[in-house]
């Protein structure tokens, strides 16, 4: 009968559970079954490994070697609900549009015309300028615009059209 030691040279209890066994045991078997349950490699062996930090952690509280891998099974399968659950959560929240960037010419393009509107807006009147801005960044109303600048409905409305002339005409997209 062969007895199992310790790191330091003393036997091992019978009551003790060796993780490094149980882990070269039931690794692989475990990390199968939470690959089936979370979809993906890397984060099966994750709730694998942390399975078994989690049991040699706590393998003193242990008593029944023989009940040691159904202990590691529940912690997986526990692991594997809780994955799924934050995924879950995060798939349930809202994630802000954004649109598509195909290249970085692409998006060094979306740059330059950025620069170049806000350039023809800095040199428009300020009263344009602002009834430009409160429509197309803050999305206001003509009656929303008139109450913010002081002015009436009709006012804000031919600020905002002479504005966007005056603004393709600087850009030089007039028709």
């Amino acid at each position: 009968m062969e007895v199992e030691l310790l790191s330091h040279g003393e036997p091992l209890p019978r009551d003790r559970v060796d993780v490094a066994t149980l882990f070269a045991e039931h690794h692989l078997g475990l990390v199968r079954l939470a690959l089936l349950m979370v979809g993906d490699r890397a984060t099966a062996e994750d709730v694998v490994q942390e399975a078994f930090a989690r049991t040699h952690a706590s393998r003193r509280r242990l008593r029944d070697p023989e009940r040691a891998p159904a202990y590691i099974r529940s912690a997986v399968l526990n692991g594997c609900r809780s994955v799924l659950r934050r995924r879950a959560v995060a798939f349930r929240r809202p994630v802000p549009y954004e649109p598509p960037v195909w290249s970085a010419e692409h998006t060094a393009l979306l740059g330059e015309e950025r620069r170049e509107v806000l350039l023809a807006l800095r040199r428009l009147p300020g009263r344009q300028r602002e009834a430009l801005t409160l429509r197309y960044y803050l999305d206001l109303s003509d009656l929303e615009i008139a109450q913010t600048m002081g002015i009436a409905a009709g006012s804000a409305r031919s600020t905002i059209a002479r504005g966007l002339a005056a603004l393709a005409r600087a850009l030089g997209e007039e028709s």
